[in-house]
């Protein structure tokens, strides 16, 4: 390929640039060969003219296509080299946060400065047994590849962490370490994982400060070995460590500190205990604050220090010895603060005998004070004739003092490292081993002296063993695929190795110059001036004769000579030694012995023949010539470092620190570059891309690029054939790509160049297709167009044709129009003249009408006046014999009245005529109301007739004068006149009399109104005050109504809770047998791992959490008496063992007992409720008493108002009950995981329908109360209305003294009901404080109660999950012991008597029996003595009662053939779980012979063999299946036919009689419970296992839906060496083979007879699991978070949920657990631009957590460049909205998680007498009975 075909225009490449190292262009230009100039346009759109040189600037690197961009492994990009490698890995830490990336066998690790959810036990669990490549990058995925490799080839493996201070090293140690303790665990209880992971506290506090560049640096390197034995378990450990920074002890550079554990102790000072070390704080110590800060961010000294402390007591470090450390470690910081004061001549100095610090430093170590105060100011000079003590200056005393500070702690260190690996160490043999190795990385600073030289010596030896490893193996990858392959030139670091530490190199020179007496770095560095300037990685630079440069593989380094030689000698004084050698105290004095055993640890190995010991040597005087310099000891221990790592499978991380300023998620790329340069990744990428970088495979080849194919060829089978003659078209130069066996390998830049052919072909079909999508466009639109000027047309034809038929329209109109207005005219002049003539005649008619009307008038005045006459003389004859009449009836009225009154008085006094009269004063007040308006009706009806007489009267007075006036007129007689003036004058008498009557009746009126209204007014008052005590006492009985209906909703929330409460301990209880169960497997493995003579062979991989969980059960022991007194007991616990046995019965026990609390507890729940009735039914019975005198009107309101509430309530209650016994039923139909559940379960509905009943009782009596209530209400009507008919019309009218008295008697008759009622409220008051304070009470114990179980509570939830468990099961246990013992003494005595009952009962039957038989014989004797032959009687044959019978011998034989030897095969045409009704009926018949012993040993050794059966087949299916089914089926039976009337409702009558008569075998019931449950797990446990490895492969890898599925480039890690290299790996399952063993599962379990709800269980249980896995690998695979396995995935979960529903099982819950894997796969699917589609994809996925969104959405990835990438905005937009989530952010799923097991009660129609037993099953020795 030509550089003009490669850089042409568009093409993108990197230039170099000054800030980012590398920046992006794109060329603008196509490039020709030659050319001086190569233009391009940067990101910006700014043109740049990029200069081309053959020496200066070659032309600039090519970028990878962006689908390659974000890969998780370097190797698969096709352009390797550094701006490639550091583009991808700051795309992929700052977009998508991912901090792991390989690179080949590399493992990149960017530190991220923020704690990351990726390491938790999910996690690890997720990892665990999958391959390296098919799993995102992570110290998870290297670990398990190193596990896996110790356990498939046999080999030690080791994991070299390095880097520089800052990148992560300790911590990703730490993690790899804490994946090897959860995986691997503990062979035993030795829990050897907790230990190794007790060491890290320890080891960071004594070799771990703070720098500037890391707050938690490690100053020294360790190597860690963990042992494993031949099944793989954790065995023990082994730590060496390498060149502690031992100068930190007495200095440290600004914004430094010293070792942690001075921090921590000084820290923790102020407790008791540490009284005695006289420590303060920091600051006051100057070996502690020098760097001026004593503090670090976000880190509590105290609390470090209480983990180090519990790290050493985990260890096995007494409290002696770690007092005497931490008084060690004081009397370092006392030292530094002894005060060396210079004498007068400057050559000599002193430390005052009075220095406080001195005194502490000398009683903490032990030693003599005078002695230490004279040699740390004195040295001793020993020559051969004499012995000199010479004085020292004060800077050479302070130096001496420093010197012996550095040597005590570095011997203290020493000292604890030994105890830790004694701590870790085994006597167990060790089969193999996994190291790690946490070294520190190349450095370079401004200013480097020994300490570099070490590191980087070091870093040039792992370098060398790090290239010939990846050389190695690509060297075995191109023998593997049996390709040519030739020599790869690789940079060989041997050269400057060599410089380092061959014979005169500069350790040897640096050695001898030690040995000089007057040697100096001068002279020394001269030396190497003179040996080494001519090698090519040595350098003297121009400007210095005391420092030297070496060429390292990763830069120059310059180092200042300066100080070497010090601290190459590490020189203390002999004599400060052998103080120290005499001190007191035995830790002190051993420190620092001579020749002292170091215990050395030596384990070999299969695999190794590697002597492993502690790297530290022995130790020995310091100033003797022998004594090895610290160069010396360096490359001893890194040699025996190298020798055991060449003996080792190496595995790198290489830990890379972003930035120097600690920020999270920042990334600075020059740093990342020096790093990238130093650790080796870039000459990884180098070597690889001197070969064949890019694998890919046939397949994956042919699928990706079948595009570039013709289609003869894309039809050919062998595709093999047709990818090599693909190649040989597209590419020309042979030497550029190899076919390989099962692969095809290229060369650098040859895939981008495929992917631009590719993407080229694309662009051309794009293209075609455009061009033809165009072309139609134009030819619709061009038909459209056309239409459009046809319609036009039409459309402009129409309006003419409109418009000329409008024209013609308004002419017509024009016409019409002056017609119409001519008639209209000529028509309104007519009119006009027509109304002038009409009204001219009106007005004259009028006039001559009007003529005759007032004529008519006048006659019609003169007849009424007559009229009027007339009828006034009549009316004043009719008023005067009315007005007699009205003085008769008056006079009888009174009377009556008087009468009337002594009776009403004599009434009065009595207490009925008070009850009448108030039952009927509202009535009366009615009645008076409607009285007074009769009155004013009538009162305005006489005054209109008095108005009317008067007009009348004035009328005929007016007549009269007339007619006198004619009178006199006419004739003129004096008499006539006097006459009519008599007249005129008596009528005007009358007149005024009638005014005079009419004013009195008036006043009368009047004056009764008044005392009528007053009396109103009174009983108004009166009433008003009566309603407002009826309200307010209506108001307090609401508010009462409302407390008790708050305290019923307190009591059913309780309820609810507890409820609850008991649904999580029937989960504990599941997961306790689960655990019980998996200690029992534990304890037969031990039995055989002793019993072993001999290994087997093969990879054996224990529980994750076998280790962690196994010192956490603690159960104590039992007697063989509290087994069972018989002698199958005893036999069976000898069998089992006496341990097992004791913890199989206490703890069975306990847990029953926990059972019986909580049912005792819902029956307390039970009892308060019926408690809350009851006063419910007591506030609601009415008060009675036939004496009372109250209001009838107030009674019946409140009898109303009583009803009322009485009905609410009772409906209230009601609906509970009834929702309680709903809740009870679906409970019920769900099942119960233990009898003693179910006995609680059957007690509650009878205590339910005995409120059934109660309620319906209650509801006769509201019945009862509202006919009484209505008929007193008629009673009352019928009174009224015969109080009415009593009384006399018109008293009220006439008698007032009657009516002034009355409303004083009505007043006195209002204040005795007043006071009845107050006596009736005040009574009825009280009985509501009874009620309210009965209910006080019981709240106040429900709250005493809930604050207990709160403490309780809040004590257990301040402890660690792990505390948590152990706290809690302690507490239960240590509980149910106590009251399981007191109980266990009277169940011992019942059973005691129960036996000797049961035995005088036998003795007298066989006594009743005995005796009948010998009268029956003596009957017949004398009855036929005559008989001489014997007869044969034939016996009549019985009916089969479903019993079977067998001998006691026959015991073992029975459960021989029933469980033992039971082939599933071999009933599988009976009936189903055949054995389980044949062990039931044997049970039944030792129950009917009342053979107690022999119904236990039957039942204890059919449970013992199906244990025994299912460890046997512990991953056998189909047999764990089959006996989960006949266990819950005899567990069913013992409860069907129990005689328990809660079991036997479903029961025919023969079944009734079938029912067991003489035991309870409820205890049994309940350990057939636990065993159904431990059966249950188990098989889970074998599906889960069978599922495994086909859910990844069938639910993500394979093509459902054929040719959807992308494929992209794949790099070294799909090479994975953790698969099988002959096979190439397993073969991938589709899904239609998970549908098959899923439908093999369903299938078995229906055969078998398990019932349909447990099965429906198992398949929500696999579901979930099928979730589970299936989610936590799509979260943890950049390479299946694509659209195309969004649609693969939502296919194969419809495929799943159409199984479902064909088998019936939608309603079993299985696709609810598959909610999120849904959720999942749509946010593959959905667009992820806008910011709607952020709120769509927020209310789309709420069954995933916000932590697993964003995740998805980081690991989205294109598989062709027409999709684009999830931006960061977008993911930032969508963190933003799912910030008010409140989920837990957990990020995988928990593979582990179980749900809780019901085991619903499920009764058998068959009948015992019908069953048929088949002879194949050997079971002749039973009989019918």
């Amino acid at each position: 390929m030509s550089v003009n075909e490669l850089f042409t225009k568009y093409t993108r490449v990197w230039i170099p640039d000054t800030e980012e190292v590398w920046k992006a262009a794109e060329i603008v230009k196509d490039y020709k060969e030659g050319d001086p100039i190569l233009h391009l346009k940067l990101e910006d759109e700014s043109p740049l003219e990029y200069r081309i040189g053959p020496k200066d600037n070659k032309l600039p690197f090519l970028r990878n296509p962006d689908i390659l961009v974000g890969e998780n492994d370097l190797t698969a990009l096709s352009y390797l080299h550094e701006p490639a490698v550091l583009h991808n890995l700051r795309v992929r830490f700052l977009e998508s946060n991912h901090i792991y990336t390989y690179c080949g066998i590399v493992l990149v690790a960017i530190n991220p400065y923020e704690q990351l959810a990726i390491y938790g036990e999910e996690v690890i669990n997720a990892y665990s047994g999958q391959n390296m490549g098919d799993m995102d990058p992570h110290i998870f995925a290297v670990a398990e590849e190193a596990y896996k490799q110790m356990a498939r080839d046999e080999r030690n493996q080791s994991i070299i962490v390095s880097g520089e201070s800052g990148a992560g090293k300790t911590v990703s140690a730490k993690y790899a370490m804490r994946f090897f303790a959860t995986v691997g665990g503990s062979a035993n209880d030795t829990n050897v994982e907790e230990k190794v992971l007790a060491s890290s506290p320890i080891m960071e506090a004594i070799g771990n400060a703070k720098t500037t560049r890391n707050d938690n640096s490690s100053r020294f390197g360790k190597y860690i070995q963990i042992g494993f034995d031949r099944r793989y378990h954790i065995i023990g450990a082994n730590m060496r460590t390498y060149l502690l920074e031992k100068s930190r002890v007495v200095f440290q550079a600004e914004d430094e500190r010293n070792y942690h554990i001075f921090y921590q102790l000084c820290a923790s000072s102020v407790l008791p205990e540490f009284k005695d070390l006289a420590l303060t704080s920091a600051e006051d110590f100057i070996y502690t604050s020098l760097g001026e800060n004593i503090f670090i961010g976000g880190v509590n000294d105290a609390d470090d220090f209480e983990k180090t402390r519990h790290a050493f007591t985990m260890l096995g470090v007494k409290e002696s010895h770690q007092f005497s450390i931490y008084k060690i470690i004081g009397s370092i910081l006392h030292l530094g603060n002894v005060e060396i004061e210079p004498e007068r001549d400057g050559e000599s100095c002193h430390v005052s005998h009075d220095d406080p610090h001195l005194h502490h430093f000398c009683r903490l170590l032990g030693v003599e004070l005078e002695q230490m105060e004279h040699w740390l100011c004195h040295r001793k000079l020993v020559t051969s004739a004499e012995t000199y003590v010479k004085n020292m200056s004060c800077t050479q005393a302070a130096n001496a003092r420093n010197a012996l500070a550095k040597h005590i702690y570095a011997q203290l260190f020493q000292w604890i490292v030994e105890h830790v690996n004694k701590a870790l160490h085994t006597s167990s043999k060790q089969h193999s081993f996994i190291g790690v190795l946490d070294i520190y990385g190349f450095e370079t600073f401004e200013l480097n002296s020994f300490e570099q030289f070490c590191i980087n010596y070091a870093n040039e030896k792992l370098q060398q063993q790090f290239n010939s490893h990846v050389f190695k193996l690509e060297q075995d990858e191109y023998m593997k695929e049996q390709i040519p392959w030739t020599l790869i030139d690789f940079y060989d670091n041997q050269p400057c190795i060599d410089l380092i530490e061959a014979k005169l190199g500069i350790l040897d020179l640096l050695d001898e110059e030690c040995k000089v007496p007057k040697g100096t770095d001068q002279n020394w560095a001269q030396k190497l001036y003179d040996h080494h300037s001519s090698s090519q990685h040595f350098q003297k630079p121009r400007m210095s004769n005391t420092s030297f440069i070496i060429i390292h593989f990763a830069d120059k380094v310059e180092y200042q000579c300066d100080g070497f030689l010090e601290k190459n000698r590490d020189t203390v004084y002999e004599e400060q030694i052998n103080i120290l050698k005499a001190s007191t105290f035995q830790l002190v004095a051993d420190l620092f012995q001579e020749g002292k055993d170091v215990p050395t640890h030596t384990t070999t190995s299969k695999g190794s023949r590697i002597n492993v010991r502690a790297a530290r040597p022995v130790l020995k005087a310091p100033n003797r010539e022998h004594r090895k310099t610290v160069g010396h000891q360096f490359r001893s221990s890194l040699q025996l470092l190298m020798e055991t790592l060449n003996a080792t499978t190496p595995h790198y991380v290489r830990c890379i620190k972003p930035n120097d300023e600690k920020e999270a998620f920042s990334f600075d790329s020059s740093r990342a570059v020096q790093q990238l340069r130093a650790c080796g990744v870039l000459e990884t990428i180098r070597i690889s891309a001197a070969g064949y970088p890019s694998r890919w495979t046939y397949p994956d080849f042919f699928n990706r690029y079948r595009v570039l194919m013709k289609k003869k060829d894309v039809a050919n089978s062998d595709k093999k054939v047709v990818c090599k003659k693909l190649l040989e078209n597209m590419i020309k130069d042979p030497d550029k790509f190899q076919f390989g066996r099962t692969k095809i390998f290229f060369r650098a830049g040859q895939v981008a160049y495929l992917e631009k052919l590719r993407a080229d072909k694309f662009r051309a079909a794009c293209i075609k297709i455009q061009k033809t999508v165009r072309g139609w466009l134009q030819r619709v639109r061009y038909r459209k167009i056309r239409r459009m000027a046809l319609s036009l047309q039409r459309y402009g034809r129409g309006y003419l044709a409109r418009r000329y038929a409008e024209q013609l329209r308004l002419t017509r109109a024009a016409l019409v129009c002056q017609k119409q207005y001519r008639m209209m005219r000529d028509r309104r002049a007519f009119l006009h003249i027509r109304q002038a003539v009409v009204t001219i005649q009106a007005f004259t008619k009028g006039m001559f009408t009007r003529r005759i009307y007032q004529e008519f008038l006048l006659h019609h005045k003169a007849t009424i006046i007559q009229k009027t006459a007339r009828g006034w003389m009549q009316r004043r004859k009719f008023q005067r014999a009315r007005n007699a009449a009205v003085v008769i009836q008056c006079a009888y009225r009174c009377l009556q009245a008087r009468r009337r009154l002594k009776q009403l008085k004599i009434e009065a006094r009595s207490a009925q005529h008070l009850k009448k009269l108030n039952t009927g004063m509202e009535n009366k007040i009615v009645q008076l109301q409607r009285k007074m308006d009769d009155q004013n009706k009538e009162h305005r009806n006489q005054t209109e007739q008095l108005s009317v007489a008067n007009s009348t009267l004035g009328t005929e007075v007016t007549r009269l004068q007339k007619e006198m006036d004619k009178m006199r007129s006419r004739q003129g007689d004096g008499n006539q006149l006097t006459s009519l003036q008599e007249e005129l004058e008596r009528l005007r008498a009358e007149l005024q009399e009638a005014h005079a009557h009419r004013k009195r009746i008036e006043e009368e009126y009047s004056s009764e109104k008044e005392s009528l209204e007053e009396r109103v007014e009174e009983l108004e008052r009166e009433n008003s005050l009566l309603k407002d005590e009826k309200d307010q006492m209506n108001e307090r009985i609401l508010r009462q109504s409302r407390s008790t209906e708050d305290q019923e909703s307190d009591v059913s929330q309780k309820e609810a809770s507890f409820r609850a409460e008991l649904d999580e301990e029937r989960l504990r209880y599941q997961n306790l047998v689960k655990e019980y169960s998996r200690l029992e497997q534990r304890y037969d493995n031990l039995q055989e791992e002793v019993s072993l003579a001999k290994f087997q062979p093969g990879h054996r991989r224990n529980p994750s959490n076998q280790s962690s969980l196994e010192s956490d059960s603690n159960y104590t022991s039992i007697s063989t008496s509290e087994i069972g007194d018989t002698e199958d007991s005893i036999q069976l616990v000898e069998e089992m063992g006496l341990e097992k046995a004791a913890m199989d019965i206490s703890l069975f026990m306990k847990l029953q007992k926990r059972v019986r609390e909580l049912e005792q507890e819902r029956r307390r729940l039970q009892a308060s409720l019926d408690k809350m009735e009851e006063l419910v039914k007591r506030k609601g019975a009415e008060p009675k008493g036939s004496s009372s005198e109250q209001d009838y009107s107030a009674d019946v309101a409140y009898d109303s108002l009583k009803r009322q509430e009485l009905e609410s309530e009772n409906k209230k209650l009601k609906n509970d009950l009834n929702e309680l016994r709903k809740a009870m039923a679906d409970h019920a139909s769900q099942g119960s995981s233990s009898n003693e559940l179910q006995d609680g379960y059957n007690l509650l509905l009878n205590q339910l329908k005995a409120a059934t009943e109660e309620l319906d009782v209650r509801k006769e009596e509201v019945l009862i109360l509202r006919t009484q209530i209505v008929s007193s209400a008629k009673q009352k009507e019928a009174e009224d209305v015969v109080r009415e008919g009593s009384e006399v019309p018109g008293w009220t009218n006439s008698n007032k003294h009657l009516e002034k008295d009355k409303p004083v008697q009505g007043n006195h008759s209002l204040s005795e009901a007043k006071k009845l009622l107050e006596a009736q409220l005040q009574s009825q008051a009280r009985k509501h404080a009874d009620e309210l304070e009965a209910l006080r009470t019981q709240n106040e114990m429900l709250k005493d109660d809930i604050e207990r179980r709160q403490e309780a509570l809040n004590q257990m939830l301040a402890l660690s999950p792990e505390a948590q468990v152990e706290y809690s099961i302690q507490q239960e246990i240590t509980r149910l012991t106590n009251e399981n013992l007191d109980l266990k003494e009277v169940v011992e005595k019942l059973d005691k008597n129960e036996r000797k009952l049961k035995k005088q009962l036998k003795i007298y039957m066989k006594k009743v029996q005995e005796l009948e038989v010998s009268q029956t014989a003596q009957q017949a004797n004398k009855v036929r003595p005559e008989l001489t032959r014997q007869v044969t009687v034939q016996r009549k044959e019985k009916d089969f009662e479903g019993m079977l019978e067998y001998s006691k011998e026959d015991e073992l034989l029975l459960v021989k053939n029933m469980v033992t030897d039971m082939k599933p095969q071999a009933v599988s045409a009976t009936v189903p779980c055949l054995p389980a009704y044949i062990l039931f009926m044997c049970i039944r018949h030792a129950d009917y012979i009342n053979d107690d012993q022999k119904v236990h040993s039957l039942l204890t050794s059919t449970i013992n063999a199906i244990k025994k059966v299912l460890k046997k087949h512990n991953n056998d299916f189909d047999m764990t299946s089959f006996w989960l089914a006949n266990t819950s089926r005899l567990l069913h039976c013992l409860k069907q036919y129990s005689g328990d009337e809660a079991f036997m409702t479903q029961n025919t009558a023969k079944q009734n009689e079938h029912c067991l008569k003489n035991f309870d075998l409820a205890e049994y019931r309940q350990v057939l419970s636990d065993l159904s449950i431990q059966i249950y797990q188990q098989l889970i446990k074998v599906a889960e296992a069978m599922l495994q490895p086909m859910i990844v492969s069938a639910m993500l890898e394979s093509e459902s839906i054929p040719s959807l599925a992308g494929v992209k480039p794949m790099g070294y890690r799909n090479r994975s060496s953790s698969m099988d290299l002959e096979t190439g790996g397993p073969a991938g399952y589709t899904l239609e083979a998970l549908i098959r063993q899923l439908a093999q599962f369903y299938t078995t379990m229906g055969a078998h007879g398990l019932d349909p709800e447990i099965a429906q269980q198992v398949v929500r249980q696999l579901f979930y699991n099928i979730h589970a896995v299936t989610l936590n690998n799509l979260l943890l695979r950049k390479d299946v978070c694509s659209w195309s396995t969004g649609m693969q995935l939502r296919y194969n979960i419809s495929q799943m949920e159409e199984w479902l529903r064909g088998k019936n099982l939608q309603q079993s819950g299985a696709v609810s657990t598959m909610e999120p894997i849904i959720q999942a796969a749509q946010l593959l699917q959905v667009k992820k631009k806008t910011s709607q589609d952020a709120e769509a994809i927020c209310s789309l996925c709420t069954s995933l957590t916000a932590s697993q969104i964003v995740k998805i959405l980081n690991l989205y990835t294109p598989l062709n460049e027409f999709e684009e990438r999830v931006t960061v905005s977008f993911i930032r937009t969508i963190q933003g909205r799912l910030q008010e989530r409140s989920d837990s952010g957990q990020l995988l799923a928990d593979t582990k998680h179980t749900f809780p097991v019901l085991f619903p009660y499920t009764p058998s129609a068959l009948s015992l007498e019908t069953l048929h037993i088949p002879a194949c099953l050997n079971l002749t020795f039973l009989s019918r009975v």
